[in-house]
């Protein structure tokens, strides 16, 4: 029986806000979700829930039903997310001209020109009634776009262009690195994709901090990668965390950031408007459009090599020009003996920062940033060693300041300065 909605999705963007504002930002419910007639979340919800229905749970409030995603990284090897990528609908007329294309060149041995090929869909077509046609232009784009996905290769015969099926590859030796590279890459979608051709894809990998969510943002992470590499101008739909409404950029994509600690993905571009260097969350990015190639594109990325010297994390805090004031953090650490891993941490995630050696328990940190602000959290996780602390900026300082004495105050340490 039919049910009154679809697994397959047209518009993915539609599907990814839903995702994204009930299973990644808040577990809203039914009446929170303002957006849309309740219909239309009731057909969503029921759409998702067809792909993430075993990872769903709900908690009933005064407010009403909550659902959420709720995933145990010690049971789960496979980002569940990947499903609602693998769910694009197709046509009738597609999915026909598909196996038709597909059974015509069986083997990468085959190669026929498009003359020959139109008329063996002829052939298919005759033995059924009232079938679907297609013309020259329709069976000329369809290869056309697999060329361009390398499933169907063209060589050239005399002056005719004979198309013929790509060669396979046995991916068996690989299904380990497919299964890392599926878990931990952007765009890891795609080695999900090779093995659904895999008999076995049973991973050996089990991870502390599985960052799935991000798999919703991987055609606009797709869209952005492309245009890095080509250099191109785009045009994006950004929302911002304080507005409503998304509002159109034309930027100059640079260089896609990942963070190791939340894996959320930023991408670091030149808006020409502002004249600055600035950083847009992905998942706040949609409706991406490739434009003219940049000329300034080489300068800005050089430019923004300069930079990285003085980035904690995504914040530039100033124009392309690097004009902007910089921010200084210095703090001391004093570890007990047999405490040195305190020590070797502290280098290791250092980043931009400094590490001198006043004794061998006594360690001063310190690091000229454009946004101190970044440093809170990476600085609060040495707190109970940190002997003395001042950031350049009062604002920061006063901030930081603010949480510890909060803090005390949760542990009943009201005598603390």
């Amino acid at each position: 029986m039919l049910s009154s909605y679809s697994e397959l999705i047209k518009n993915f963007e539609k599907i990814r806000s839903y995702m994204r504002e009930f299973y990644v930002y808040g577990f809203k419910s039914r009446d929170e979700y303002s957006k849309k007639s309740t219909r239309s979340y009731d057909d969503e919800r029921r759409r998702i829930e067809s792909w993430l229905g075993d990872y769903m749970s709900f908690v009933q409030s005064a407010d009403g039903k909550n659902v959420f995603i709720s995933i145990d990284s010690r049971k789960t090897s496979h980002n569940p997310f990947y499903k609602a990528l693998k769910s694009k609908s197709f046509t009738d007329g597609d999915i026909t001209l598909h196996f038709i294309l597909f059974d015509i060149l069986s083997s990468p041995e085959i190669a026929l020109p498009l003359t020959e090929i139109l008329s063996k869909i002829d052939d298919y077509l005759a033995h059924f009634e009232n079938p679907k046609t297609f013309d020259e232009s329709t069976v000329r784009k369809k290869l056309k776009e697999y060329i361009e996905l390398g499933i169907i290769n063209t060589q050239k015969q005399g002056k005719r262009v004979m198309y013929k099926r790509a060669e396979d590859f046995d991916l068996v030796e690989m299904t380990d690195a497919l299964n890392f590279y599926s878990e931990v890459a952007p765009c890891g979608v795609i080695g999900s994709f090779l093995l659904d051709k895999q008999e076995n894809k049973e991973s050996h990998f089990c991870f502390k901090h599985h960052y799935i969510t991000s798999a919703i943002d991987s055609d606009v992470l797709t869209q952005l990668f492309v245009a890095i590499r080509q250099k191109r101008i785009i045009t994006v739909m950004n929302l911002s965390r304080r507005g409503e409404k998304p509002r159109e950029n034309r930027i100059i994509p640079l260089k896609i950031f990942i963070s190791a600690q939340n894996g959320r993905q930023h991408l670091i571009a030149y808006h020409p408007y502002f004249d600055v260097i600035k950083a847009f969350r992905v998942d706040y990015i949609s409706d991406v459009k490739l434009m003219e190639v940049s000329s300034r594109f080489d300068e800005l990325r050089a430019q923004l090599d300069l930079m990285q010297g003085k980035m904690w994390g995504v914040s530039v805090n100033t124009n392309a020009r690097e004009d902007g004031k910089l921010e200084y953090v210095t703090f001391t650490v004093k570890i007990k003996a047999g405490e040195e891993y305190i020590i070797n941490r502290l280098e290791r995630e250092k980043r931009c920062g400094y590490v001198e050696k006043a004794d061998d328990f006594t360690y001063r940190f310190s690091a000229a940033v454009y946004d101190s602000a970044e440093m809170r959290p990476f600085i609060r996780t040495f707190i109970s060693r940190i002997t003395d602390i001042h950031f350049s900026n009062p604002k920061v300082e006063k901030i930081f300041k603010e949480d510890l004495r909060k803090m005390y105050e949760i542990y009943g340490i009201v005598e603390a300065e």
